[in-house]
């Protein structure tokens, strides 16, 4: 029972948080509290899961005529996005500490909080459809709420492209049931299906607009630009990885036979993915677009390893996809402190922060070079393996990953030259760059599992290792 009040608790009493703190202050200490326990929670289940499977944590709400039943299974990989999603929602926590309309901001954190844990926990497609859907929702709110000027208009673009998208993955599920007779994700792949490739299609389709990838990606650099920072690091840190989570699981693992059929299709939208975000990355004078295409030239490269199927590829696909989140993440926290700062967007209006606010400046710097793959930070471990595991796959021709890399290198450099070094513009001589205590901790504690797990990545490998052991080559469980 105390799972699933990891998922309900928070969605319930979201609201009555609100209420209840929404006079006193209290609501970021309530929140940061219970992003603390389900770190707890994730970390024990961890220690606790088999050596390979599932591990069955109850079932619930059951409704045997139509298979609607709650039933929360957790394997390494879903207790590894657990893990992830707990720390993150920690740091976005502290690095909201300033924020106003407290109560409410944090009740939304809340009650995402529940939702996406519902993602991680759940096996049965509808519910997991259902919690998929829910993170919409304070999502959505807290884009239209606190973002920026276009926030209104960012939210609804953001909403409408990522439910219509939901809309192939709950016609997918439909079709499973109908075929198979059951809402049981663990069964599908020894299920006899009448149209695999059908599903396929769907599915992949559905999450690649999560992730998202070329060209379903456009609602992402707006969603970014308009939604305040923390939020951008929720969006990157979280749903992105819901969207990769999920074509693992399903597109790849669940259907095994169809991916291979078209491994091709993933690995093909990753490059012009990886390429395309990268020339727009390198064109940008907007500071936060600028990282938003960074974001998705990133997620480019965990869709080519993904489309390599292979046990070493999967491996550095979801390392890839842990860095990433650690490595974009203050990279949008600073952008939008110094929009905050400032008033501008402009890389021309800044320069020379550096001289201002030094410590700040060298947390922006570590994560652009990690981000370009610098060694010794958690972006060249995933870049290098991820590069390995595609040409052993597909062949040497795929070291054009490479010039991924090379682009990340102009557009971060050149951003460092105009925002954070060369001379000082009047702008940022004039601004006062301090920043509350809270939030310059989330910012040291990412640059810390930046350069720990760059330079020391053993640890991190063994839990994604453990991870795929249990699968075959091509996909699937065991």
């Amino acid at each position: 029972m105390s799972y699933l009040l990891l998922i309900f608790l928070p969605i319930v009493l979201s609201l009555l948080v609100y209420f209840i703190t929404r006079n006193t202050g209290s609501a970021k200490y309530m929140a940061l509290g219970f992003f603390v326990v389900m770190l707890i929670h994730s970390t024990y289940l961890y220690t606790q899961l088999p050596e390979s499977g599932y591990m069955l944590l109850g079932s619930f709400l059951n409704i045997k005529a139509f298979d609607f039943e709650l039933v929360l299974q957790v394997d390494r990989l879903s207790v590894i996005m657990l893990l992830l999603t707990s720390i993150l929602l920690i740091l976005v926590a502290l690095s909201s500490w300033t924020v106003k309309k407290q109560a409410a901001y944090f009740s939304l954190l809340i009650f995402f909080s529940g939702a996406i844990f519902g993602v991680f926990m759940s096996t049965n497609f509808m519910w997991f459809f259902i919690f998929w859907e829910l993170t919409l929702i304070p999502m959505y709110f807290l884009v239209g709420i606190w973002g920026a000027e276009g926030r209104v208009y960012a939210a609804v673009k953001f909403f409408l492209y990522t439910h219509v998208a939901s809309m192939f993955i709950l016609l997918a599920f439909f079709l499973i049931y109908k075929q198979s007779g059951t809402f049981d994700m663990t069964l599908i792949k020894d299920a006899v299906l009448v149209t695999p490739a059908l599903i396929w299609w769907l599915l992949f389709v559905g999450f690649a607009v999560k992730m998202p990838l070329f060209p379903f990606h456009t609602w992402l650099p707006d969603a970014h630009v308009q939604a305040p920072a923390p939020v951008s690091v929720l969006l990157a840190g979280v749903l992105l990885k819901m969207g990769a989570y999920a074509m693992i699981r399903m597109v790849i693992l669940m259907l095994p036979l169809q991916a291979q059929k078209y491994a091709w299709v993933i690995l093909v939208l990753g490059l012009l993915s990886l390429l395309y975000a990268g020339f727009m990355a390198l064109y940008e004078t907007h500071v936060k677009k600028m990282v938003a295409y960074s974001s998705i030239s990133h997620m480019g490269l965990v869709a080519i390893a993904i489309s390599a199927i292979s046990f070493d590829s999967l491996s550095a696909g979801l390392y890839e996809m842990i860095g990433h989140a650690f490595i974009i993440s203050p990279l949008f926290l600073i952008a939008g402190f110094l929009h905050h700062k400032t008033g501008s967007w402009q890389m021309g209006d800044m320069g020379g922060i550096m001289q201002k606010a030094p410590y700040i400046s060298a947390i922006f710097v570590l994560a652009g070079l990690g981000a370009l793959g610098l060694p010794a930070t958690m972006g060249f471990i995933g870049e290098i393996t991820i590069l390995i595991s595609a040409i052993e796959t597909y062949g040497t021709w795929l070291i054009i990953i490479l010039l991924g890399s090379m682009l990340s290198a102009a557009y971060l450099i050149w951003t460092f030259r105009r925002v954070i070094y060369g001379e000082m513009s009047e702008l940022v001589m004039k601004t006062d760059f301090t920043m509350s205590k809270p939030e310059f901790i989330s910012l040291v504690i990412f640059a810390i599992f930046i350069v720990l797990f760059g330079i020391y990545p053993q640890p991190l490998f063994d839990m994604i290792n453990q991870t795929f052991s249990a699968y075959t080559s091509i996909g699937g469980a065991l």
